[in-house]
């Protein structure tokens, strides 16, 4: 067998129909199996799957919902010498597992390796800024890590120990990137589509909101627990730039706590700390040459640094423990 295709799902009854179906069709005439690795849904996503020759795998008590469970419960039922990841709202293009298996042939120090995610959904704030922005995480060729899914190398997981941590809400593919590159092994992005991604419709304010109530903005904290004493700490880091800005805006915090407590006039006090915030909104307004942008990016910038100290916090457990769970259903 080829290539086991992981399909992560939470209550994706409208999508995962249409996303099995192209994972069958991308497996034709190469050998392989498709595994929707379930994190619990209440909607009709498993009864739905189960009218396909899938395995279906759900997470059970006391395993908990999060990015990085999916992930591992598909790898810990998979059985090829590849590994394709993909969310329950994406479509896997045909052609791409046909140039990734080659990359990899061709190469044997690469761990992995994905394409673009063709967003067909930007209808919100951050969305549309996503997906225009030319992160280096978006450009082809060598990449540090593998947003939106991929095809891994099966041996380069194992050499690492496991796929995915299950106590990430968030930021389970760069740790598993800085995981693999430690170790030796490289990947890579090719220049053609890998997915078709049917993402979040809702307001950017409603996705905060809804991120918070998930834990997903927990994960950069969660991660730096993770890679505590590891010997990649200083690059994890190193690689995340936003721990800078989350830096600044505890200063700002603290400044704004600081006149308000200290200074004997309360009204100067917190006439201070509206101008200071006045500022800043303007100056970010300015940037992004919208009003409603600035607000929304200072109220995001509060959002996450107030998420990572409780993520910081939060009990892990041991990644390469088994992931509880049950089959509900596999092919005949």
């Amino acid at each position: 067998m080829t290539v086991s295709v992981i399909i992560k799902t939470l209550n994706e009854e409208k999508r995962i129909a249409a996303t099995i179906e192209s994972a069958l069709a991308a497996l034709e005439g190469k050998g392989g199996e498709v595994i929707v690795a379930d994190s619990g849904s209440s909607d009709r996503t498993v009864e739905i799957a189960s009218q396909y020759p899938v395995v279906i795998a759900q997470i059970a008590p006391p395993a908990l919902p999060s990015c990085g469970i999916g992930p591992q419960l598909g790898f810990q039922y998979s059985r090829c010498d590849h590994i394709c990841l993909i969310d329950g709202d994406m479509l896997l293009d045909a052609a791409f597992l046909d140039a990734a298996l080659k990359l990899l042939a061709d190469n044997p120090s690469l761990g992995g390796v994905t394409g673009h995610v063709e967003e067909m959904h930007v209808s919100n704030l951050e969305f549309a800024r996503r997906v225009r922005r030319n992160a280096p995480e978006n450009r082809a060729g060598p990449i540090d890590r593998m947003n939106g899914g991929g095809l891994y190398r099966r041996s380069a997981i194992e050499a690492v120990g496991y796929l995915s941590d299950r106590n990430l809400h968030g930021y389970e593919e760069f740790e598993l990137g800085i995981r693999l590159r430690s170790a030796g092994w490289g990947l890579y992005r090719l220049d053609r589509r890998f997915v078709q991604h049917f993402g979040h419709t809702v307001n950017s304010y409603r996705l905060l909101v809804r991120r918070w109530k998930s834990k997903y903005l927990y994960g950069i904290g969660e991660l730096l627990r993770a890679s505590l004493g590891k010997p990649y700490f200083r690059q994890v880091l190193k690689e995340l730039p936003e721990l800078k800005l989350w830096a600044l805006v505890y200063l700002w915090w603290l400044l704004s706590l600081a006149l308000i407590l200290f200074l004997s006039d309360k009204l100067m006090a917190f006439a201070a700390v509206g101008a200071i915030f006045a500022g800043v909104l303007l100056l970010v307004s300015l940037k992004k040459r919208s009003f409603s942008m600035g607000l929304y990016t200072v109220v995001a910038w509060f959002f996450h640094a107030a998420a990572l100290p409780v993520g910081l916090l939060r009990r892990r457990r041991r990644p390469s423990d088994p992931v509880e769970s049950r089959l509900l259903g596999k092919p005949a």
